[in-house]
């Protein structure tokens, strides 16, 4: 029950990176293969499979490459990557929203279903989860996260050195967030609160 929603969200995350580089021209991605929903393209063995078979609450999919040189004529680069990398989180975003709005009506047409241990309510519910979990934390502005690169495309250039110190810490920095979300909510907190706005949105359909 969190395998499979886990990678169908980190598909979902990774399509949107190779989608939003292919409509800005660069075809890196779609040449290797990496432009499809079929989850098999984008499976880290031990990101993807390992570490969730394992029971830990943490995965990711091989990251998709973006080739800035090849967007087309008059796609500014710091803005095309800044496009490209919100792209995943954005879409994950989206995807919770679809699962929310299914869940509600579901919960209008099929009340029954919810009481299911297995099935269609409770996989939706871990999907709404996950993806607003992975989008979260896929905007946190460490390397070599989403959020990074978001930063370094708006980032003033009178302020460089700073962000180029941040960056060689971004090791460090990375394993007390994944620390951190464990042990304060760093992560789960602001994630807690977006899952509950999305079930007053389920409610609203409910009703």
């Amino acid at each position: 029950m969190y395998l499979v929603p886990l990678l169908l969200s980190l598909t979902v995350h990774e399509w949107a990176h190779a989608w939003s580089a292919y409509r800005l021209g660069d075809d890196t991605a779609s040449k290797l293969g990496r432009l499809t929903l079929n989850p098999i393209a984008h499976i880290d063995p031990f990101g993807s499979l390992i570490l969730p078979l394992l029971h830990i609450p943490f995965g990711w999919a091989k990251p998709v490459p973006v080739n800035p040189t090849r967007f087309r004529k008059g796609v500014n680069i710091s803005t095309g990557m800044i496009i490209t990398a919100a792209a995943g989180p954005l879409a994950n975003v989206v995807l919770a929203v679809l699962c929310a709005v299914a869940f509600g009506l579901l919960a209008r047409f099929s009340p029954d279903a919810l009481h299911a241990k297995f099935g269609m309510a409770p996989l939706l519910l871990i999907l709404i989860q996950i993806n607003v979990t992975l989008a979260i934390f896929n905007m946190i502005p460490i390397p070599p996260l989403d959020g990074s690169r978001v930063v370094d495309g708006l980032i003033p250039y009178s302020w460089r050195p700073q962000w180029e110190s941040i960056v060689r810490l971004s090791p460090i920095l990375l394993v007390l967030v994944v620390i951190g979300s464990q042990r304060i909510g760093i992560i789960s907190a602001p994630a807690n609160y977006v899952v509950g706005l999305l079930m007053n949105l389920i409610g609203a359909i409910q009703s």
